[in-house]
């Protein structure tokens, strides 16, 4: 019986470990601890590389540190989609106005939109399974658009998807539990004891976790 886990690097990141200092999580040692009972043969980690801004210009390189520690798990495969940045203009929240009898002020952002990720992820998760490579699929997102792909993977080919959403602080998705075979919220007790140890070493020698994150 193989066990595939399929892991979804933003929502992981900003559901569990953002604003902590759990961000040198080892995602094997999370996968086993939300799965004990299997061994897991493969994981998939899905990203993009996310680009370097004026207040910021070193997270390319945290990034970067944190993928070669992903690289020393060896099942574990990173699959990278890309960051698209556009101008776009929104109503302030709260609303501000000039006039009350005319729409609200409005302000310019640089919105950052991560592409490819889901699709990604969704796209192994039925090649996968089309090829017959996992008995059960663990999936770490809480993304709305992994329904379609994980009802066909329970119903049609009658493989089991346990999700397990890292958002705590967020309403549990109902359609995402009605597909999947399971559902859970991960518990960030188990999160400090997943943790890769510091210093790490690989075929280019040791390096450690960045100073500050």
């Amino acid at each position: 019986m193989a066990t595939y886990a399929y892991i979804d690097g933003f929502n992981l990141y900003h559901g569990a470990v953002k604003g902590t200092k759990l961000k040198w999580l080892d995602v094997l040692a999370l996968c086993q601890s939300l799965y004990p009972n299997q061994p897991i043969d493969l994981i998939r980690y899905f990203t993009a590389w996310v680009k370097p801004l004026t207040h910021d210009t070193k997270a390319t390189l945290r990034q970067g540190m944190y993928l070669r520690a992903l690289r020393t798990i060896p099942n574990l495969h990173i699959c990278t989609g890309y960051f698209l940045s556009k101008t776009c203009v929104f109503p302030q929240f709260p609303f501000a106005y000039l006039n009350p009898n005319r729409p609200p002020l409005t302000v310019q952002i640089n919105k950052m939109e991560e592409k490819g990720t889901d699709v990604n992820l969704a796209s192994y998760l039925l090649l996968d399974c089309f090829e017959n490579k996992f008995d059960d699929a663990l999936v770490i997102s809480n993304d709305s658009d992994l329904i379609f792909p994980i009802e066909m993977v329970v119903k049609k080919y009658n493989r089991k998807v346990h999700v397990f959403n890292p958002h705590r602080s967020r309403s549990p998705n109902q359609r995402l539990i009605k597909v999947a075979t399971s559902y859970t919220i991960i518990d960030p007790k188990i999160l400090p004891n997943c943790q890769f140890p510091d210093p790490l070493t690989d075929s280019k020698g040791q390096f450690t976790k960045p100073p500050t994150w």
